[in-house]
């Protein structure tokens, strides 16, 4: 295991009613939620055996009991009031502890595989960030090998500005910029998508 690198993984507690509430606003409470734990098992699936250390975020409450094996993920709880509030937290605690590269992802990539988060960690030992461009204006993957506090700032958090903004934080250091990935917020962004469609049996456009 590299103990310089470090990956937090943010997720929400996959409770009915509480977690992809634009995408259940068109399929339901349920097929979002199952969409969810479905999305969330993907990620546990190409992190797990990752050689880094590893840290997952939860929105609400730590469980114990679920996909999240603590013999591979440390387990933590997000504090915030706002998205950059809680990466930032993490991302200090985890510079704190000593990791010399850090990179962050959420739990809801069904196109993010485990090379992606290898080659963001390669990509820090000659750079000093690495951001995955979401198709949204968000980005998906945040990787940094300093500890920058104006990247969590004066953002309007889950709007198309995001990406941009960030960028103008960090317009005099090295960057590299990821494959531009599609998160999975809304009916449209899996509709087409076959691995989805078991989810989608009852939905009627």
């Amino acid at each position: 295991m590299n103990t310089n690198n470090l990956l937090l993984i943010f997720t929400r507690n996959p409770e009915l009613g509480k977690c992809k509430t634009r995408l259940a606003a068109t399929i339901g409470d349920q097929a979002a939620l199952n969409i969810y734990n479905f999305l969330l098992e993907h990620t546990h699936n190409i992190t797990h055996k990752l050689a880094c250390y590893k840290q997952v975020w939860y929105s609400e409450d730590i469980w114990e009991n679920d996909i999240w094996d603590a013999t591979f993920f440390e387990k933590k709880l997000q504090k915030g009031e706002t998205l950059g509030d809680r990466m930032a937290l993490a991302f200090k605690k985890g510079f704190a502890a000593g990791f010399h590269r850090i990179v962050v992802i959420g739990s809801d990539m069904f196109h993010l595989a485990a090379k992606d988060i290898d080659d963001a960690f390669n990509h820090l030992l000659d750079n000093d960030y690495v951001i995955g461009p979401a198709e949204d204006g968000g980005y998906y993957l945040l990787g940094m090998n300093t500890y920058n506090e104006d990247i969590f700032k004066n953002k309007q958090w889950g709007t198309d500005t995001v990406l941009q903004s960030t960028l103008k934080d960090i317009t005099n250091d090295s960057c590299v910029l990821l494959e531009e990935r599609n998160d999975i917020d809304l009916y449209d962004d899996i509709k087409d998508i076959d691995a989805f469609q078991p989810f989608l049996k009852n939905h009627k456009e």
